[in-house]
């Protein structure tokens, strides 16, 4: 689906307005409204989007971009005859536009010059894989506030009371409704503390003692485990080297914290 033409508009129509009071050599124009001129190059700024997103070059899409170029440009016009732009949170927002411009172009320079390489993708597939394991496991547990009250659970359980009934007293919503089951997961679905309790266990039993996380005390009963198949390293590519660009920013823009002078 592409991004609607008056969205890509109104943030040109924005950028254009931080930019109405500053000089600037003469450029190609494609039309001129009372005088202004709009530039080409924020006519051909708009088309490539378009273009990049799918929808085909065709005199139909640059009459009607260039017809809505026209409109803003109206409507801007009188919003800056009423001194608009000179209101502090419509100025803030230009300006918030103009920064948000600014940083996309900034950051796509950046992933430029730093690229991911295929032995970073590979040396990030494979930590994935150690990190999911080579199980799945299907659980259930029942969450409460005290260890008292999952010492009572176990115990009513070794009673021969039913799993199912007594995970209604669960704290957890998702799963105190299905008799506390959890469904099939890996192990870094859960926090250490539970994945390492649940893992531990024999298929069938119920971990004989509490387990505690930072979300309470947990009763935990490992229904079944069967082998995981990793996804191949070429399905997920996509998503692990935008992963690791994620990554770089991140770090970038922490080492510019970091060296910045903040007040």
């Amino acid at each position: 689906m592409t991004r609607p033409i008056h969205a890509t508009l109104l943030a040109a129509a924005l950028i254009a307005l931080t930019s109405a009071a500053q000089a600037a050599p003469p450029a190609k124009q494609v039309a001129t409204v009372n005088g202004k001129p709009i530039p080409q190059t924020r006519f051909d700024t708009i088309i490539n989007s378009q273009m990049a997103q799918g929808q085909p070059d065709t005199p139909q899409l640059r009459d009607a971009v260039k017809e809505r170029l026209i409109r803003i440009e109206l409507l801007a016009q009188e919003a800056e005859k009423k001194g608009m732009d000179k209101k502090p949170a419509v100025a803030a927002q230009i300006a918030m536009t103009r920064q948000d411009v600014l940083i996309g172009a900034y950051l796509q320079d950046y992933v430029k010059a730093h690229p991911v390489t295929d032995d970073m993708v590979k040396a990030e597939y494979e930590n994935l894989r150690k990190t999911l394991g080579e199980k799945e496991y299907k659980a259930r547990h029942i969450l409460v506030e005290s260890e008292d009250e999952a010492k009572a659970i176990i115990g009513k359980l070794k009673a021969g009371e039913k799993f199912e009934e007594l995970a209604k007293q669960s704290k957890d919503p998702g799963s105190k409704e299905r008799g506390g089951d959890l469904g099939w997961s890996n192990k870094a679905s859960y926090v250490k503390p539970f994945s390492d309790a649940m893992s531990a266990l024999e298929k069938g039993k119920t971990t004989e003692t509490p387990v505690k996380s930072d979300f309470g005390y947990h009763v935990i009963q490992l229904e079944d485990v069967r082998d995981m198949k990793a996804p191949a390293l070429d399905e997920i590519k996509p998503q692990l080297t935008q992963r690791l660009q994620q990554q770089m920013i991140e770090k970038h823009i922490n080492d510019l914290r970091a060296k910045a002078k903040v007040q």
